[in-house]
């Protein structure tokens, strides 16, 4: 080992990885940051595919500083990530997936961002390689942001740097009881507690490889796992951010990326036992962290599955996955001289539901979209303020 302290662990949880893992190490490799500002310790999970082989020999023949360690298999990627962050002693830690790659000059822009900003969490640009990447973070680099101010909420993966100092302050490791969704909860416990995050959107530094076997380091699971991994999220940002517009902003997170497709096309196919199961299980945390709120912040038919989905109603959630199956336009009705519109998914105005109008009416976003549609501006809603307030103030003659 060498006697400086690097900059970079780059710690690598490796399960029959073969042979993408050639082209994660040679990219590693390749950094343009100085071999001896980078440590890598690569956890070979149990492979029988020669993983564990392979990185003992590019071990043994590079001039980075790698740590092998080679232990059975612990069924997922929290055990070797804690296992590689327990034994880092970089500044600062990258978490790749040994199917993975990073992108030219990747750790020394993000170091770099890091040391400028004195932010705790980097986020390198993702480009997706036969898999689709997140995207909506990527608008812009960011010197210093934060989760609340950005759309670093809908990136949660742990391939991110992170100060190692920060992380150990905080005693963060992955949850090992977690089959799936451990690096949500990982990531987005550091952003909360981070003294500032970085976003580099203008440079690829990590490659996000789909793999031709479709195997992954991440199981995929089963749905019982997934309602595992959105319970635990929502009941992290609920024990760390007050109740109010802060919270429900970051429960758009959980609700939309890990409960909702739950309640999705698959959700036709199901077996009755398992629908009721998944209703079952959505039921404590929809009456725990549904709010209107988090619902205003959907689009409507994501509004509108979920709020059939809290108020137990299966039958009218059917129709409406029917009806999205047919991949029919709902019809936009516009009211209120075009101020308003309402897509009419499924019992729109239908009394026997008693489903009420706002589940249908689209947000100023969604609503943009519709030929017709007139948005109130700000001086509008000051104009109706000033009128509003004159009415009560002046009484009438």
């Amino acid at each position: 080992m060498s006697l400086a302290q690097p900059d970079v662990t780059v710690v690598i949880g490796a399960y029959e990885a073969m042979p993408y893992l050639v082209a994660c190490l040679d990219s590693v490799e390749a950094q343009t940051l100085d071999h001896d500002r980078i440590e890598v310790i690569a956890v070979d999970d149990g492979s029988t595919d020669g993983t564990g082989e392979y990185l003992e020999e590019f071990a043994a023949r590079t001039p980075l500083d790698v740590m092998v360690v080679r232990q059975d298999n612990s069924g997922g990627p929290s055990g070797p990530r804690n296992v590689g962050l327990g034994k880092a002693t970089g500044r600062y830690v990258f978490f790749l997936d040994a199917d993975d790659r990073l992108g030219p000059e990747a750790l020394e822009r993000m170091v770099a961002m890091a040391d400028r900003n004195g932010t705790d969490v980097v986020l390198g640009r993702v480009e997706g390689v036969n898999r689709k990447p997140p995207t909506s973070m990527w608008g812009r680099t960011l010197e210093r942001t934060d989760v609340f101010s950005s759309n670093i909420k809908f990136t949660l993966s742990a391939q991110k740097l992170f100060r190692r100092a920060f992380l150990e302050r905080h005693s963060m490791r992955f949850d090992e009881s977690l089959w799936t969704g451990e690096d949500a909860l990982f990531t987005m416990e550091a952003y909360l507690r981070a003294d500032g995050v970085s976003v580099i959107a203008d440079h690829a530094c990590y490659y996000l490889v789909g793999r031709e076997d479709g195997k992954h380091v991440t199981r995929t699971g089963s749905h019982t796992l997934r309602f595992d991994s959105a319970r635990a999220l929502m009941i992290l940002i609920a024990d760390m951010v007050p109740a109010g517009a802060r919270r429900d902003a970051l429960m758009v997170r959980p609700f939309l990326v890990t409960l909702l497709p739950q309640f999705g096309p698959k959700f036709l196919k199901d077996s009755e036992a398992v629908r009721r199961e998944k209703l079952a299980l959505a039921k404590p945390l929809m009456d725990a962290h549904w709010t209107g709120e988090v619902a205003h912040r959907l689009r409507v038919h994501e509004r509108l599955r979920l709020q059939l989905v809290a108020s137990e109603r299966p039958d009218l959630l059917l129709e409406v996955l029917e009806f999205m199956r047919t991949t029919k336009t709902p019809e936009a009705v516009l009211e209120k001289g075009g101020r308003r519109v309402y897509f009419a998914y499924p019992h729109f105005r239908d009394r026997a539901t008693g489903l009420p109008d706002s589940l249908y009416l689209a947000e100023p976003r969604e609503a943009r979209e519709v030929s017709g549609y007139r948005e109130i501006g700000v001086d509008q809603l000051l104009r109706r303020a000033v009128r509003k307030a004159r009415r009560v103030l002046i009484p009438a003659a």
